[in-house]
Parts: structure tokens; C-alpha cells; sequence
């Protein structure tokens, strides 16, 4: 129960996901891009933005040794090690590190939190979105903030990168909409990608999937101390929790955890669960363990939470379609990076057969790409916590010489 526990807490009960058994010693800094007018893809602007990334490794005399690293809808550039001051592991520790699959003895890499990051109170995430000041009227952008793109993920990584001198990525790699980012460039940038690698991920939002996310969306929208986007008035004077609509702020992240697991692992983590409770048979308010203990795991995300980032990512996700045109072909046909899709077999929130189709399209198109599922128990979230059972696929990956498609 303590290494479940630890699961959900993290990534939406991911994004701080604690593996002792594989710890080791790489101590990781938060620095800190600040940078001027960004101009997004619906062609709103504005006057300055920050980021945060931390990175592994050392960059090369050529440059030309960066893998970028792309994160998740409710994680940060903490991809491996832990921080000075101590805290969990970063998510891919498993992955990420001295003669791991991604081998920072090899390659530099990077990672960079997103525009609207989900947690903006939390200390170890820097980014810009509505819970920032604007500073044109010294109050919070709120819904005045632009509505964001994952091109526009990509965009403010390209600058960041190329502050750094970095013109060219070895590969670029993410898991859930950080797969979305690293697929997205790939067609935007494809002379600057040579490879490309898909964990949990998908070409394109359907029907369906944008949906799904709408429902992440209600309890929010429905929480009247939302009040239109507008409960920045509410800030503390510390700025270090979350303020306004918590309420649907915790249902939102409750839904956006259990959809991102499978019922396998939620069965199993309640083995001893008793379908007439006891309580529950005597009070129609009582409240289920089972409930109260995803409650918990909710209310201590929300803390760094703000619920207009959350709708803002939930918008850009379902905004998305590689190479941001209206026919898929269209975009797909401008890679030429080798590309390897790693869906998870089990995975409830973006099925398998959302990159089975990306990858297929992709041969379709004459173009070089590799599929192969991760086996696990936790849906999505294998993306994250079972990705080691594939490390050796995606090191040789990393390592093939390749010829570009054209």
C-alpha cells in the first residue's frame, strides 16, 4: 500500500513518483528561462514569460547530444535524481541517469516545464499562465491569459533550447501530453528532430478523448467560488497554495487520477474491500474508504494547484493535432525523425490503438517508425511506473543509426 500510495500522490498522482529501490546519488537544480514577447498560435501575445528546466549530463562541442524531454499533463521538468534539499525522485528516474536506457554519461538532457504547469504554487515549478501577474495591470492574467497550444509548449522549449546553443535534438521523448509535445515537434521542427519517441500517447484528439477531458473540466466550472476564472482576489500572501474553487479542484484531479489507472490496480490495492460497509449501510453521508483515501491523495495535489491551469491543459490537449492543420496526413507527412511509439497495452485513458494508428499512418506515409506496448497493471500510469520494462528497446532505439525520411 506505501509504494501505491506513493503512485498516487504523484503524476494526478503521478508526478512525484518515489522508487527507492532504485535510487541513486544524481542531485538535480531548477533554473530558471526568462524570456520576452511569445507570441502563441492563435496569434495573441504576451509581453514576457519564465520558465523553469533542469537538466542531466554535460552538452557536447558539437551540440548535438540533447535529448529534450517532454512532461505529462500534471508533471514538471523533474524528470530523475532529487533535489538538493531532498523530496521524491523525478518520475523516469528508472529511465534517466549514468548507464540507465537515456544515459546522461552519453547524452544531455533537458526538460522543461510547460506555459499554465499545472501546479504553479508548487517551489520546484516555475511557469507563466493565469494564476501569473500580468504585468500591464499587476493583477493576474486569469481567463485573459491566452488559450494555449501544445505548439506553444514547443515553441517556448525551442527558445529555451536555443538560449542554450542547442539547434538540433538527438531525440526528443515524452510520455501522455508530454508524447503529444514530442510528436509536435517532430512535424514542426523535422529538421531539427532525428528521433522521436511516443510513450502513452496519440496524433490526434478524437471525439471521445476530448470528451474524457471535459469531464476533468465540469467540477470545476461548476464550483460557483470559480466565478469565471476571476478568484485571484482570494490569493495568499504567500503564494505558496492554491485558492479559489478547491472544492471542484479536487474532484477535477480525483477523475484525472482514477481514469489515468485501471481497475487491476485499484482492485488489487483493495484486496480487503468489503462491498456492504458498514457505515455506508447505516449513513447515506458516510463516506466509503475507499473514497476518502482518493479524496486525500486530491486534496494534497490541489494544494499547488490552480484550477484555471488545469482547464487551460485541458484545452490544449484537446486542441491537438500534429502539425496543427486540419487533415493529420498533413502534418505527419512532414516528419523525418525515426519514430517509435510506446503505448501502454492496458491503458484506459489513451488506448493503445491511438499510437497503433499514429504509427501505422506513419508507414502509411513511407516514413520510419517502431511500436511496441508496455505491459503492466497500472493503465496509464504504466507509461510511468512499468517504462523500465522497455529501457533496453528504447536505448538500443536511441543508439540505431538512422537514415532520415524525407
Amino acid at each position: 500500500m506505501k509504494l501505491i500510495n506513493s503512485v498516487i500522490s504523484a503524476l494526478c498522482l503521478v508526478s512525484a513518483l518515489s522508487l527507492s529501490a532504485i535510487a541513486n546519488d544524481q542531485l538535480v537544480s531548477k533554473q530558471v528561462y526568462q524570456g520576452g514577447a511569445f507570441t502563441f498560435f492563435n496569434g495573441q501575445q504576451i509581453d514576457q514569460f519564465e520558465v523553469g528546466w533542469q537538466s542531466y549530463g554535460e552538452l557536447n562541442e558539437e551540440a548535438d547530444n540533447a535529448i529534450l524531454i517532454t512532461h505529462f499533463f500534471s508533471g514538471s521538468s523533474h524528470v530523475a535524481g532529487r533535489y538538493e534539499d531532498g523530496g521524491a525522485l523525478g518520475y523516469w528516474d528508472a529511465i534517466v541517469g549514468p548507464g540507465k536506457a537515456i544515459d546522461t554519461d552519453k547524452y544531455f538532457v533537458i526538460s522543461i516545464d510547460t506555459l499554465v504547469n499545472q501546479e504553479p504554487h508548487n517551489p520546484y515549478v516555475t511557469t507563466t499562465g493565469p494564476a501569473s501577474i500580468n504585468p500591464n495591470t499587476g493583477q493576474a492574467y486569469a481567463l485573459e491569459f491566452p488559450v494555449v497550444t501544445i505548439r506553444d509548449f514547443v515553441n517556448v522549449q525551442k527558445e529555451v533550447l536555443e538560449s542554450l546553443g542547442i539547434e538540433r535534438l538527438h531525440a526528443v521523448i515524452g510520455a501522455s501530453m508530454g508524447s503529444l509535445q514530442a510528436l509536435e515537434w517532430a512535424v514542426a521542427y523535422p529538421d531539427k528532430v532525428d528521433r522521436m519517441v511516443s510513450v502513452i500517447g496519440m496524433a490526434q484528439t478524437d471525439p471521445w478523448t476530448l470528451l474524457s477531458l471535459q469531464q476533468w473540466a465540469e467540477p470545476i466550472l461548476n464550483d460557483p467560488n470559480w466565478d469565471q476564472g476571476n478568484y485571484y482576489s482570494q490569493r495568499n500572501d504567500d503564494e505558496t497554495t492554491s485558492v479559489g474553487p478547491q472544492a471542484g479542484l479536487r474532484q477535477s484531479i480525483m477523475q484525472i487520477s482514477l481514469q489515468a489507472m485501471h481497475p487491476r490496480a485499484i482492485n488489487a490495492m483493495f484486496s480487503d474491500f468489503n462491498t456492504l460497509d458498514t457505515a455506508a449501510l447505516e449513513d447515506p453521508l458516510a463516506v466509503h474508504p475507499q473514497v476518502e483515501w482518493l479524496r486525500q491523495r486530491a486534496s494534497e495535489r490541489a494544494r499547488y494547484a490552480d484550477a484555471n491551469h488545469i482547464l487551460y491543459l485541458i484545452r490544449a490537449n484537446q486542441l491537438f493535432i500534429a502539425g496543427m492543420q486540419d487533415n493529420l496526413d498533413q502534418g505527419l507527412a512532414r516528419l523525418q525523425a525515426s519514430a517509435l511509439f510506446m503505448p501502454a497495452k492496458n491503458d484506459l485513458l489513451l488506448h493503445p490503438s491511438m499510437a497503433r494508428h499514429a504509427h501505422e499512418s506513419l508507414l502509411r506515409l513511407g516514413k520510419e517508425s517502431q511500436y511496441v506496448e508496455i505491459e503492466g497493471d497500472w493503465g496509464h500510469l504504466d507509461g510511468l511506473v512499468s517504462i523500465a520494462t522497455q529501457a533496453d528497446r528504447l536505448k538500443t532505439f536511441l543508439a540505431e543509426k538512422r537514415q532520415r525520411s524525407e
